[in-house]
């Protein structure tokens, strides 16, 4: 019987050629548009640290003061009194602080010039917190952390330029004029974003791609390596900032920190380790306003900056509108395509025919038409996909791919949406009167 409905419905599709193929046009045009935004929304949405991302949490104390606060909100940084003892402390199952370095990098390798790299001052848990993946060597130890030892841990980008891809741990690179021994070599790692130092980097960065030296954050401080973000005022005042020691000490916001904790139960634990930490810095008279922390994980951190592209948000919306006056297109057409059929429909009933079988019959034809239209919308999206640089940064638009996914969920929403589309113009043909038709045509 459903065969029977499709073949109906290729039928009528030859005798309103120029209806079916406007219809099948919209449909595959509004579509396409759709989810070529819907695929980089995806793309600056998805989860950086999928199956882990609910026990990754960021902890922050209000150091500041009211004054300083926006709405309330602890900063985003901490100092460095609070991230040492929260470092320290080691209450979660793992925890790291740090801040973005930049290092003058020199090799042994007299082909490669002299050159300013990026990377990060960690601890480290930061590796295994973080499922970071090694090509060779492995991360520093925590013992190491405590020796501020001169270990260094490179990028695989770093390593194919200077040791052509070769095993270089033990061997050594200068930084900044000192020589660092290389513990480990990273393996391909490029979460996005790259949440865990978005704060310092700035929003507008957080679809780069990470750096490529990472080291003992202990040993960067002994170097007096200053972070790209430093945040000083405070209901306390600003204090004493005249050299480094001074400054580190001062209430400056300058360190991201991040706790792995295992369950609900840790959360909570460890809210209330925060909270005890700031009631105790307000009875000893450092803070003198109500102690504000807060522990959030890593989704409710990207929320809470807001790091979803604006143009990928503002895109999805307009886009869903255009689909929307498409669909309303849509039923007018098919009202009218639907409406001219009134005599065939009129004579079907006389013969017997339900008004269910006209349902069936008509919702058919709007699902054949919306799977036409839905081939020919994936053909256009993997258009789109590919031209996305226009609209969207290169870094973004590298992000953006079209799957398995992405096109069954194109043909799904171009059947779903016409068939909708079909239910007014299909009630409007099955309210068809026999009789009146037979009498007119007759």
């Amino acid at each position: 019987m459903w065969g029977h409905y499709v073949e109906l419905a290729l039928r009528s599709s030859q005798r309103s050629k120029a209806l079916t193929v406007l219809v099948v046009v919209l449909i595959a045009v509004g579509i396409s548009a759709c989810m070529v935004s819907y695929a980089a929304f995806r793309a600056t949405t998805s989860d950086p640290m999928p199956g882990k991302s609910s026990r990754l949490f960021v902890p922050l104390v209000d150091n500041v003061g009211p004054s300083y606060t926006y709405k309330g909100e602890p900063p985003d940084m901490l100092s460095y009194a609070d991230a040492m003892a929260i470092w320290k402390a080691g209450k979660a199952q793992r925890q790291t602080i740090l801040f973005p370095t930049t290092w003058d990098v020199e090799s042994d390798n007299v082909a490669v010039p002299v050159m300013s790299l990026t990377g990060e001052a960690v601890t480290a848990d930061f590796f295994p917190m973080f499922d970071i993946p090694f090509r060779y060597g492995s991360a520093w130890s925590r013992d190491d952390d405590a020796k501020h030892a001169t270990a260094v841990v490179i990028s695989k980008r770093l390593n194919d330029k200077v040791f052509a891809g070769r095993d270089s741990t033990g061997k050594e690179l200068r930084l900044d004029g000192k020589l660092f021994r290389i513990a480990g070599v990273l393996d391909a790692w490029n979460p996005k974003p790259r949440f865990y130092d978005v704060v310092q980097n700035g929003l507008e960065n957080a679809y780069d791609d990470p750096g490529d030296i990472f080291m003992p954050l202990t040993r960067a401080t002994d170097m007096k390596k200053d972070s790209k973000y430093s945040n000083c005022p405070s209901d306390t005042g600003w204090g004493d900032v005249s050299d480094w020691d001074a400054y580190l000490h001062s209430e400056c916001g300058r360190f991201g920190a991040w706790v792995e904790l295992g369950s609900p139960a840790d959360a909570t634990a460890y809210r209330e380790f925060l909270q005890h930490y700031a009631d105790e810095q307000q009875r000893i008279g450092r803070f003198s306003w109500a102690p504000a922390v807060r522990l959030r994980n890593l989704p409710d951190t990207l929320t809470y900056l807001g790091i979803v592209p604006r143009a990928s948000s503002l895109s999805m919306l307009i886009s869903a509108s255009f689909l929307l006056i498409v669909l309303v297109n849509v039923v007018g057409l098919m009202l009218a395509r639907f409406l001219r059929r009134a005599p065939e429909i009129g004579i079907r009933r006389a013969l017997g025919a339900s008004r269910a079988a006209v349902y069936r019959q008509f919702l058919v034809e709007g699902a054949t038409m919306g799977l036409v239209g839905g081939l020919l919308g994936v053909a256009l999206t993997a258009l789109g996909v590919w031209g996305i640089s226009g609209l969207f940064e290169p870094k973004i638009a590298r992000l953006v791919h079209v799957d398995a996914s992405l096109m069954l969920l194109t043909l799904v929403l171009a059947v779903g949406s016409t068939v909708v589309a079909a239910l007014y113009p299909t009630w409007r043909a099955a309210q068809t009167q026999p009789a009146w038709q037979i009498k007119i045509n007759g």
